[in-house]
């Protein structure tokens, strides 16, 4: 088969930079374009120069949709106004959408699902392999535990993430609810301040961390009587993320349009 021929968007930001490196050591895979917003001072660099590698001949542009009508895939880390744009341009151009943005509303999230109609779409709140095998094993483990077991989230990112809870804390409160048959959106608890009270149980607490350079450290609690089981993924490197979001790439090719997940991708849908 030949090479697929992708596009990155955002290509200037740590994981624009960090998914165009990716690419370039991938044999089966090439770098068809780079996308940045108009007025970037990045427009008419060589993406290739901007990641620290040699010239790879792809100059970064603002204009997006005759990029991807000449390529199979866009790759994706932005922000959710730029994603949904984007989920349009690909569901356009019929192309494979590889999402891992976080911090969507239900009118973005349903957006995403419009273009989905005619992309083939993947999405995630974390693109590692890892942190969807570490939710499958917090799904398992809810499922397990009765309420006298207490379930928080934890995470730290570094301080420039913008949004929080991160998507990979809501990607493991989501697995956690899923296992215990309720919805996040009426059990979780995202802030405590002042007399808030005895914890009820059944709850799914969030903690949030922020501060220097952390690339990503998840843990969920497990708190029962006497005993705790904690369950974690510490992320050492941004290319684990690049990385799931290739395999994603690879996976979803030839596919019929839709809207999919990780889980998908590593075989997972069913536990």
């Amino acid at each position: 088969m030949s090479q697929m021929r992708l596009v990155v968007v955002g290509a200037s930001g740590r994981m624009g930079r960090t998914l165009v490196r990716a690419i370039a050591e991938a044999p089966d895979l090439v770098l068809a374009g780079a996308v940045e917003p108009e007025g970037s001072p990045h427009l008419g660099t060589d993406a290739g120069v901007l990641a620290g590698l040699p010239p790879l001949d792809v100059t970064v542009s603002d204009d997006a949709l005759p990029l991807f009508a000449a390529a199979e895939g866009v790759i994706d880390f932005t922000i959710p106004k730029a994603s949904i744009a984007f989920a349009g341009l690909a569901a356009q151009a019929r192309i494979v959408h590889v999402i891992g943005t976080t911090g969507f509303d239900a009118a973005e999230q349903a957006a995403v699902e419009a273009a989905a109609r005619h992309a083939t779409i993947v999405k995630s709140g974390n693109m590692s392999l890892g942190v969807n095998l570490v939710a499958a094993l917090v799904k398992r483990v809810a499922a397990t535990l009765d309420d006298s077991f207490d379930i928080e989230v934890l995470e730290m990112h570094h301080n420039r993430k913008i949004d929080a809870p991160s998507g990979t804390a809501l990607l493991l409160g989501e697995a956690a609810a899923a296992g215990r048959q309720v919805a996040l959106s009426s059990h979780g608890v995202f802030e405590r301040h002042g007399i808030t009270g005895a914890r009820t149980p059944g709850e799914i607490g969030f903690a949030t961390l922020r501060g220097g350079t952390v690339v990503g450290e998840h843990e969920v609690i497990f708190a029962g009587p006497h005993e705790r089981i904690s369950i974690g993924h510490r992320a050492e490197d941004r290319m684990i993320f690049a990385r799931g979001a290739l395999a994603a790439a690879r996976w979803a090719r030839g596919r019929k349009p839709g809207l999919y997940s990780m889980n998908d991708v590593l075989g997972l849908a069913d536990i």
